[in-house]
């Protein structure tokens, strides 16, 4: 099994039910591990488990969309389980629950009955699951799942904790890190961009060593995502929605990277797709990154929504839209001046997984600075992603810091390149993303 660290997050769930019963929501997009990862943690965890895909239990779905209060849906779940229901021993797990939203409208009042512990999993809840946004506080906890990181990937490839820490100390240090453990990692970074963190994609890349083979599945779970739009997006919108999609590849080749409504046939203003862009963001199939009008806290309230930067939701998914052909530069670390999006799609993917809501910040006279975050304590970092050689060029982040009103509290540069500091700029590899925590 691939060691995740959502794992972690499942047991702390299963700790917190000794001082209070509550639901856990799994939420994620198709194919990054949920069902798996929940499975092998239930049956580690609890003596009995009742499991109930409602996408490959018809039966069981349609019974449960008759259900008319809780206590009836708890005797259907009954009903449908092959195994026994053991009062305080089971946990009772459903998965794909989008296919019956009633299931989480009547969560609390099943915890509240305290006879059983529930996991609810699903891939499109953003989008399908109104409820879960007005659920009622303190009877559901909610974990989100991403595809691996580059930390998970490097725990598949064989790479031990310890080294791995060894990297994190020389990030935090802002000192260079060993020659020997540079290479390593940023060999590791390479293949990452090349394969992403999508688990069955992992598999394969150690199980074959073949990208062919790698490529194969990742147009499995793309045509996957074709589906879930024809199937749960809305039907005058599946069009659309799907043309957007399958433009983002072709957008982050653009210099700025910014996706350009014009791109999209007999659409002239942003407000005729915005909620398509949005449901591709609420189903985590895609990944945003807003503009803001300046660098100052709190961002939120510099945000402009109208223009963005949209990415896919994994690396290795982008890279398969792109011809093999074009990608070998990518592989030793020199990858074609239009590759940029790859290394800006790691990045976003990483900067979610770890809780920011990654910005951009582009002004006529100062330039575009790639991601600008915020902090808990409210520090706002600027940071620029450079894929090739000239890297210590960065006007805009220049022209940014010699604002004073801009409250720009340190200055990133993340490269083909190990640690190193000059003047207010630290430059880092970019597989040291993977240390930039949320609450540091």
């Amino acid at each position: 099994m691939l060691k995740r660290k959502a794992y972690t997050s499942l047991e702390s769930w299963k700790d917190s039910l000794k001082l209070k019963n509550r639901a856990l929501l799994v939420a994620g997009a198709r194919q990054v591990g949920k069902t798996y990862l929940i499975s092998a943690f239930a049956r580690q965890h609890f003596e009995n488990v009742v499991e109930i895909n409602l996408v490959e239990n018809e039966d069981a779905k349609n019974s449960f969309r008759q259900a008319s209060n809780s206590a009836d849906l708890m005797f259907r779940i009954s009903a449908a389980s092959s195994s026994p229901l053991v009062p305080h021993k089971t946990l009772i797990f459903i998965d794909e629950v989008q296919e019956c939203p009633d299931v989480v409208r009547y969560i609390k009042f099943l915890v509240q009955d305290n006879q059983y512990s529930f996991i609810l999993s699903g891939s499109m809840l953003g989008v399908e699951l109104e409820v879960v946004s007005s659920q009622p506080v303190g009877y559901m906890s909610n974990l989100t799942m991403y595809p691996l990181d580059f930390e998970e990937f490097c725990w598949s490839a064989g790479l031990g904790s310890d080294v791995i820490h060894q990297a994190r100390l020389c990030f935090q240090k802002r000192e260079p890190l060993p020659d020997f453990l540079h290479e390593r990692l940023n060999g590791l970074f390479h293949r990452y961009l090349l394969i992403g963190g999508m688990p069955d994609a992992v598999l394969a890349n150690h199980k074959t060593n073949s990208l062919e083979q790698v490529r194969n599945i990742q147009d499995e779970i793309v045509n996957y995502y074709a589906q879930d739009i024809g199937k749960y997006a809305p039907a005058e919108r599946r069009l659309m929605i799907k043309n957007i999609y399958r433009l983002i590849p072709s957008e982050l080749l653009n210099q700025n990277k910014r996706f350009r409504i014009s791109s999209i046939e007999d659409v002239k203003r942003f407000d005729q797709v915005k909620e398509d862009f949005l449901w591709l963001t609420m189903a985590n199939m895609a990944l945003a990154a807003h503009s803001i009008d300046a660098p100052t806290s709190p961002l939120l309230a510099a945000e402009n929504s109208n223009f963005f930067k949209l990415f896919l939701s994994d690396v290795g998914l982008l890279a398969s839209r792109y011809p093999k052909s074009s990608l070998l530069g990518v592989l030793d670390g020199k990858p074609k001046a239009n590759m940029g999006g790859i290394y800006e799609n790691f990045i976003i993917q990483e900067l979610v997984s770890h809780g920011y809501v990654p910005r951009y910040f582009s002004k006529r006279k100062i330039g575009e600075i790639d991601f600008v975050l915020e902090r808990k304590d409210g520090g706002i970092l600027a940071l620029e992603i450079k894929s090739g050689g000239s890297y210590k060029s960065h006007a805009a982040l220049n022209n940014a810091l010699a604002v004073p009103n801009y409250d720009i509290s340190e200055a990133l540069v993340f490269a083909e390149t190990n640690i190193e500091k000059s003047g207010v700029v630290t430059y880092f590899p970019a597989y040291c993303i993977a240390f930039l925590e949320y609450d540091e």
